[in-house]
């Protein structure tokens, strides 16, 4: 039996993690890069993501991935987007954090896939989609462009540094997602508190600076 240390095992999920994250601000860009990441030997097959390396696979996230990052500069479709790439970003982080877990039994592959690789990916968009809806509430959507340049950069620029340095972006992620339950937490209880005491209109909006 193959002997794996601790560090094979941190950086194995170091850099699901990462990914899986990534995959929170543009839901193509990770897998992408994973594909081709698997198809050149940078990273190591994983057991039963053979077609995740495929020719077909690399095809269709490339032409995905183009279409998600332009999309998103296209005024009221950006909305849509955040609809459908919810759940997308969701299974998505749950396919990259497993299929990173290559040392681990299937069934703990997959558990740890979908609390901490989905979750992590779902808090991410989650929090960019309320984002985008208080920029569009505050800026009539004119500042959507700009915010969806910032999210194309760090789902890139995240996801090349998780492939060359994991650890690194693994750390700088748990910092990210600390920030953003916190924020989402406060946004959460001052929308419960304003309830609560009848405050007239609609419940707190987000905004591009944080959550309101």
């Amino acid at each position: 039996m193959e002997h794996v240390s601790t560090m094979q095992y941190l950086v194995a999920g170091a850099l699901g993690l990462g990914l899986a994250a990534c995959s929170g601000f543009r839901v193509f860009v990770p897998l992408l890069a994973a594909s081709v990441a698997h198809r050149v030997g940078w990273l190591p097959s994983s057991p039963g993501f053979d077609w995740l390396s495929s020719w077909t696979a690399l095809v269709v996230l490339a032409t995905a991935t183009v279409a998600e990052l332009v999309g998103y500069y296209v005024p009221l479709f950006d909305h849509l987007l955040d609809t459908l790439t919810t759940p997308a970003s969701f299974i998505a982080g749950t396919l990259l954090m497993t299929s990173s877990l290559i040392h681990l039994d299937p069934t703990l592959r997959w558990t740890l896939g979908i609390l901490v690789g989905g979750g992590a990916a779902g808090l991410v968009q989650g929090s960019t989609a309320l984002l985008r809806a208080g920029s569009t509430a505050t800026t009539g959507g004119l500042a959507n462009p700009l915010f969806a340049t910032l999210e194309n950069t760090l789902a890139i620029a995240g996801t090349l540094l998780t492939l060359l340095l994991p650890l690194v972006a693994a750390g700088l992620v748990l910092g990210l997602l600390v920030f953003l339950a916190s924020r989402l937490r406060r946004w959460q209880q001052r929308r419960a508190l304003g309830r609560q005491v009848g405050v007239g209109g609609p419940a707190a909006t987000p905004t591009p600076g944080g959550f309101a």
